[in-house]
């Protein structure tokens, strides 16, 4: 049995991203070893134009389909989560992803809508939490991504969020989007105790 399968093993089966330290201690090895393993089978993977990749993602390591593939497999299964996002959903989503933390009230002046029930779907599906109170706003809940949100969209963390110039149909678009971000100010919050597996650090 060599590291090398043994890693790739254990990541095949994972249902979550696993970080190099995890899967040493599962294999009783060494740190080092797992981490150059996993170097190499990524490398592999990519360098073979293989249909799927092994990436860093959320703090981890898990095996993706290779993008050139997505709408090649997007007509053969369903999405990800058959409840899939509504278009409110991921205005309110990509408002937090981007000025996190925020309130609800917040991510309803940006969108000029109220977001309650988008955001309370968010955070059913694991994608936005409470990150803590905002206390020049009463103690209004400030929401943030969670690791499940770095996870689903494939990103080793929030630095690696696309431009928001991606998301806007036009530059009109894009110029009300930042200037209404920007119209909101920073909160001066206190941070939850719990859960801290699940929470995405914000500078």
């Amino acid at each position: 049995m060599t590291t090398r399968g043994a890693v790739e093993a254990l990541l095949f089966v994972a249902d979550e991203p696993l970080s190099a330290s995890r899967i040493a201690k599962v294999l009783e090895a060494d740190p080092g070893e797992v981490e150059s393993a996993l170097a190499e089978l990524a490398a592999h993977y990519r360098d073979e134009e293989r249909g799927i990749q092994l990436r860093e993602v959320a703090g981890g390591w898990r095996f993706y389909t290779h993008p050139a593939y997505h709408d090649l497999i997007e007509r053969f299964v369903l999405s990800w989560d058959t409840r899939r996002l509504s278009q409110a959903a991921l205005e309110a989503l990509a408002v937090i992803a981007y000025h996190q933390p925020v309130t609800r009230a917040g991510v309803n002046s940006v969108r000029g809508v109220n977001s309650d029930a988008v955001i309370a779907s968010l955070m059913e599906k694991g994608l936005v939490r409470e990150v803590g109170r905002d206390r020049e706003s009463g103690n209004a809940i400030l929401y943030g991504t969670t690791r499940t949100f770095l996870e689903k969209f494939g990103l080793k963390d929030l630095a690696e969020l696309p431009p928001l110039e991606e998301f806007s149909p036009d530059s009109d678009t894009e110029r009300a989007i930042r200037d209404r971000l920007s119209a909101i100010e920073g909160p001066s919050f206190d941070t939850d105790e719990g859960d801290d597996d699940d929470v995405v650090a914000i500078d």
